[in-house]
């Protein structure tokens, strides 16, 4: 399903909702005018049976009109009740069929992205190693393409890893194993595998030494490869990577700052979403499956942390991770 058939059939389902909508709320209005009208006709109609030379003719009148208004306000109160389940009934509804259908949207989205990413390191891997059999090439190239290679397998792994972890979270996975962590080793490490494998890039670090923390540490790899990477794919070749670790008083702080296209206020509040990609997946040129972002913040909620986005400046933004010490 596409972005544009996906919108048109949530147009025509709104349009649909709101149509029975309304005319079920026109007809408990016609049923209130209906039983109003009726009971104003029963009450006249006892009035007009009323002898006024009766001694208890004020007495009965007084009755009557009782009974009408309690009738009223019964009409109203049953009259209120159902509008209100009817609307919260509806509000339901219809969060419950737009969540679908944006669950359904990413979803495809995800499939034609992990499509792409699963075809292209394999092609590139088949196209070096093809290369290098058929061919006698120098030492630098033949080094190049092996470099090549070994990075697209790198790319392959990371993204089979995220789909095997995100599986695995949702059906439960805890980090109730947890064990004392080197992050400050664990940080610096990730960062020197990502300037070895892209030696083109610059990234800096500005990493205290000795900073410990309870954790899962394959999970907490996976975070920090993820931001880093994350960082990367959505900086110009020209920018910088810079990835912070500090320890105050009460907290463990994580900063990956970069000074690519930046994130929107919309996008802010969904980046963090299973399978969720800010635009079109037709038309994007940044590789991603949607799940990266997902996974880091279900690795850090894991770890009793906090994860937040904000904007850099003058351009870019920075992802902060926080874990209670």
């Amino acid at each position: 399903m596409s972005v544009f058939s996906a919108k048109k059939k949530l147009v025509l389902i709104t349009v649909v909702y709101w149509v029975l909508l309304l005319y079920m709320i026109a007809a408990l209005v016609w049923w209130f005018i209906a039983l109003q009208n009726q009971n104003a006709l029963m009450a006249n109609m006892r009035l007009a049976e009323i002898n006024k030379d009766d001694p208890a003719y004020s007495q009965k009148i007084a009755t009557i009109e009782d009974s009408k208004t309690r009738k009223t306000a019964q009409y109203i109160g049953e009259g209120a009740t159902f509008f209100a389940l009817i609307v919260l009934g509806a509000v339901f509804v219809f969060n419950a069929v737009r969540k679908q259908i944006r669950l359904s949207q990413q979803q495809q989205n995800f499939m034609m992205a992990i499509t792409h990413e699963l075809k292209t390191p394999i092609a590139v891997t088949k196209l070096n190693l093809e290369t290098l059999q058929r061919r006698q090439l120098r030492e630098d190239t033949q080094q190049k393409l092996i470099k090549n290679t070994l990075q697209e397998t790198n790319r392959l792994n990371s993204l089979c890893n995220n789909i095997l972890l995100a599986s695995q979270l949702e059906a439960g996975l805890n980090t109730t194993s947890q064990q004392e962590i080197n992050l400050s080793e664990l940080v610096e490490s990730a960062v020197k595998d990502y300037a070895m494998r892209f030696s083109d890039r610059k990234i800096v670090s500005n990493i205290d030494e000795s900073i410990y923390i309870q954790g899962e540490e394959i999970l907490i790899e996976m975070l920090v490869n993820n931001l880093i990477e994350n960082a990367l794919k959505y900086s110009a070749k020209t920018g910088v990577v810079t990835i912070c670790l500090k320890e105050n008083t009460d907290a463990v702080l994580l900063q990956v700052i970069d000074e690519g296209i930046g994130i929107t206020e919309i996008d802010k509040k969904r980046i963090f979403d299973k399978f969720y990609r800010a635009g079109d997946e037709n038309v994007r040129d940044t590789k991603g499956t949607g799940l990266g972002l997902y996974l880091c913040k279900k690795i850090v909620q894991g770890h009793h942390g906090t994860i937040s986005v904000i904007n850099n400046q003058p351009q870019g933004s920075i992802f902060t991770v926080s874990f209670n010490v």
